[in-house]
This record gives C-alpha cells, sequence and structure tokens, in this order.
C-alpha cells in the first residue's frame, strides 16, 4: 500500500490517499469546512462528510472524479499510458463528485498529454497541467494542489 499526501495551493485544503491498487483506495480530505472520508471499491465511490454515507456507481462512466481529489486524476493517465511518448489525448465522460455536497454528475473531461510528464487537463472552460511522478501519480496540478508526501 502506498500513501500520498497532496495540499491546496489557493486555498487550505489537505488529502491523505491510501493505494491499494487504481481500483482500490481510501481518503480523507480536509477542506475550510468540512472534512471528507472516501473509498474508491472498484465501480463504486463512497463518500462521507459525517452525515452517512453516499454510494455512487460509475454507471457508464469511464472515472470517477472527486472535487478537490488529485488521485482520481491519476486513473485515466495511469490506465491508458497518457505519460508514454506516443500517447495521444483522450476524452472521458467522468462521474463528477462535488464537495461538500455530495452530489453527482457526468462530465466531459479532455487530458492532453505534453511530454515529460505533464499532461493538460480541460472540462467545460477550465484548464490546467498537471504533472505527474514516474509512476503515474500526480505532483502538481497547476495553481491547485502540491504533493507533501511522498
Amino acid at each position: 500500500m502506498r500513501t500520498f499526501v497532496w495540499q491546496g495551493v489557493d486555498e487550505p485544503r489537505m488529502e491523505i490517499v491510501q493505494v491499494e491498487s487504481l481500483d482500490r483506495a481510501r481518503g480523507t480530505q480536509i477542506g475550510l469546512v468540512y472534512e471528507l472520508r472516501w473509498e474508491l471499491d472498484g465501480s463504486e465511490l463512497i463518500v462521507d462528510i459525517g452525515d452517512g454515507a453516499v454510494h455512487h456507481r460509475l454507471d457508464g462512466a469511464d472515472f470517477f472524479d472527486l472535487q478537490h481529489s488529485v488521485f482520481f486524476n491519476s486513473l485515466p493517465v495511469l490506465r491508458h499510458g497518457l505519460l508514454l511518448p506516443d500517447a495521444a489525448p483522450h476524452d472521458y465522460t467522468m462521474r463528477y463528485v462535488s464537495v461538500p455536497q455530495l452530489t453527482a454528475r457526468l462530465a466531459a473531461q479532455r487530458y492532453l498529454p505534453r511530454g515529460e510528464g505533464v499532461v493538460g487537463y480541460s472540462s467545460d472552460d477550465f484548464s490546467a497541467d498537471i504533472e505527474f511522478d514516474q509512476d503515474g501519480f500526480a505532483t502538481v496540478y497547476e495553481n491547485y494542489m502540491r504533493r507533501l508526501h511522498p
């Protein structure tokens, strides 16, 4: 099992994630006004801010995307080899879970390999570059998050 810690750059926020595999992981987010615990178990994401667990299923989406969690950006990058030299852009339909509301919606997202461990991310009118380590886990999410450990 690997443990990662990310910190917000744009506002006070932290997340610790324990990764067993790309299908099994759990984490805790601490935001300014909430504490969230989540667990990824295959095609189900369980989220809880203390009011009881909310279960989300992929239901046709390619991946989950949990707001304020950089771990979930690694999933398409690792599964589709987006850090390889010949990687092509990919479009995905994500099951996006907002925090702290814990509501889910489908969201179109594009991942554009830029080389040297960087992938461009865009959804709607938002875009940013995300840097990844050699194992495919995010280290810096432009103007948003940075990894503290390891």
